[in-house]
């Protein structure tokens, strides 16, 4: 199966991007955050987009930002936060090697603040951020072929966890 040699998903704040960098770094290819795709397309930030044409909108943003990135990229992929939302999106994933980068409320709530930039996270956080993934945990465990939690972790350590979960030999 073409395609990336990893795809990251997990909760917003869990560390996609930074492991994801590290990944690449240490395997020797390419990283791409299909939410940094959305913006440079778009050409403002996902917060604006929520707040501008609001959620639906930007699902299917990510939905084809995800679906090009999975198509053309071959090295390490991050995955927004609710990419694994839509069904067609979680089928492509199937059989690929999918790591889901978990993470409990405490420790969203020291890593991202749990802030206002979050645009599903702006009215009570701690509530927002449990009931997200009351919804989103089951999917992805549903995707995931390796299940990485990050709590307490530096990158560096969640980087070599997830090569060792992948059992991938340095490039």
């Amino acid at each position: 199966m073409s395609g990336p040699l990893v795809v990251l998903v997990g909760p917003m704040g869990v560390g996609k991007s930074t492991v994801g960098q590290l990944l690449a770094e240490r395997l020797g290819v390419g990283f791409r955050d299909t939410d940094e795709d959305i913006v440079a397309q778009q050409g403002r930030t996902v917060a604006d987009i929520f707040v501008e044409d609001g959620e639906p909108a930007f699902r299917a943003l990510e939905k084809q930002a995800v679906h090009t990135a999975l198509a053309e990229h071959t090295g390490v992929l991050a995955l927004g936060g609710g990419a694994i939302l839509d069904a067609g999106t979680r089928e492509l994933l199937a059989g690929r090697h999918v790591v889901y980068l978990s993470m409990d409320v405490e420790e969203a709530a020291r890593r991202t603040g749990l802030n206002t930039a979050r645009p599903l996270l702006a009215i009570n956080p701690r509530k927002q951020w449990r009931e997200l993934m009351e919804v989103r945990r089951h999917l992805y465990e549903e995707v995931a072929r390796s299940v990485v939690t990050t709590d307490g972790r530096t990158p560096e350590e969640v980087t070599q966890e997830v090569v060792n979960a992948l059992e991938l030999k340095e490039a």
